[in-house]
C-alpha cells in the first residue's frame, strides 16, 4: 500500500490535536488570566525500507503556551485582583502541590478558605482562610485585611497574603489540569515568594486569546483535516485500481 495514507494519516491526527487546542483557547476566550496554549507541528521524513523523499510525517513541536498579558479591566469587586508584570499567584492542586495561575477573579467558600478557580489559594502557611461574612480588601502586596460584620473600621485585621511569585528565567510548564508549575515536567519546583510583585485590587486581567483569530485557526484547522482525508481517500482508491488490474491479469 502506498505510504502516503500513513503520511496523510499523521497529518489527519496533528490537526485534530490542533483543533483540540484551539477549542480549548476558544472556550477559556472570557478565562480570567487565562493564557492561551500553542500547537505548531513539523515535518519529519519517514523511515525505514522504500524510503521515497517525496513522503513525510508530521509531529507535534514542542508545545508551549502565549506568556503574553491579557487586557486589565476594572470591576470595583474588593476580591478581584490583577497580577502586576511576570508575577504568579500560588495555589494549591488536586494533588496539595503548590501551583500557579494568574486567575484574579478569587472567591470565599464555605468553609471560608479563599479559592480561585476553586482551588485553595496558598499564604505564608498554607491555604488563606477569611472570616465568613467579614468584608475583606486585598492590599498591593497582596495583604488581606478584613472587618468583621458591624464592627467599626477601627477594628481592622490582617488574616493572610496572597503567596506571588516571579518564575524568572526557570519559566514555567503547564499541566494537564490547567496550571502551571515551575521546573522541568515530573520534577515541580516551590517558588519563594517575591516581594516585588504587586497586584491591582479592584481589577482583573482578561484572557490574552483573540477570539477572532481562534475562530480563524479552527477554520484553516478543519479544512486541513478534510484535505488530509481526501488524500486518504485518494491512497484507498488507489490501492482498490491496483487490485483490479492484478485480478485481471
Amino acid at each position: 500500500m502506498d505510504r502516503m495514507l500513513y503520511t496523510a494519516m499523521s497529518g489527519a491526527s496533528q490537526s485534530l490535536q490542533q483543533q483540540a487546542v484551539v477549542s480549548n483557547n476558544l472556550a477559556n476566550a472570557s478565562t480570567s488570566g487565562f493564557r492561551a496554549q500553542l500547537h505548531a507541528m513539523r515535518a519529519v521524513p519517514v523511515q525505514g525500507d522504500g524510503v521515497l523523499d517525496t513522503r513525510a510525517s508530521v509531529a507535534a513541536s514542542t508545545p508551549g503556551s502565549d506568556f503574553s498579558p491579557g487586557p486589565v479591566n476594572a470591576t470595583g469587586r474588593d476580591l478581584d485582583v490583577a497580577i502586576r508584570g511576570d508575577g504568579w499567584l500560588a495555589v494549591q492542586d488536586a494533588g496539595g502541590n503548590e501551583a500557579y495561575t494568574r486567575r484574579g477573579d478569587l472567591q470565599i467558600d464555605g468553609n471560608g478558605v479563599l479559592t480561585s478557580g476553586g482551588r485553595p489559594v496558598l499564604g505564608d502557611g498554607g491555604p488563606i482562610a477569611v472570616p465568613l461574612e467579614a468584608k475583606l480588601a486585598v492590599g498591593g502586596d497582596g495583604t488581606i485585611s478584613a472587618i468583621g460584620a458591624g464592627q467599626n473600621p477601627d477594628a481592622i485585621v490582617n488574616v493572610g497574603r496572597l503567596k506571588l511569585v516571579s518564575p524568572g528565567d526557570a519559566g514555567l510548564t503547564r499541566g494537564e489540569d490547567g496550571l502551571f508549575r515551575a521546573g522541568p515536567n515530573g520534577q515541580p519546583q516551590v517558588l519563594g515568594r517575591d516581594e516585588d510583585v504587586r497586584v491591582a485590587s479592584g481589577a482583573l486581567e482578561g484572557s490574552n486569546v483573540s477570539a477572532i483569530e481562534s475562530m480563524v485557526s479552527m477554520i484553516d484547522t478543519a479544512r486541513r483535516f478534510e484535505m488530509q482525508m481526501k488524500v486518504i481517500s485518494s491512497a484507498d482508491e488507489n490501492a482498490q485500481r491496483a487490485n483490479s488490474l492484478l485480478s485481471i491479469s
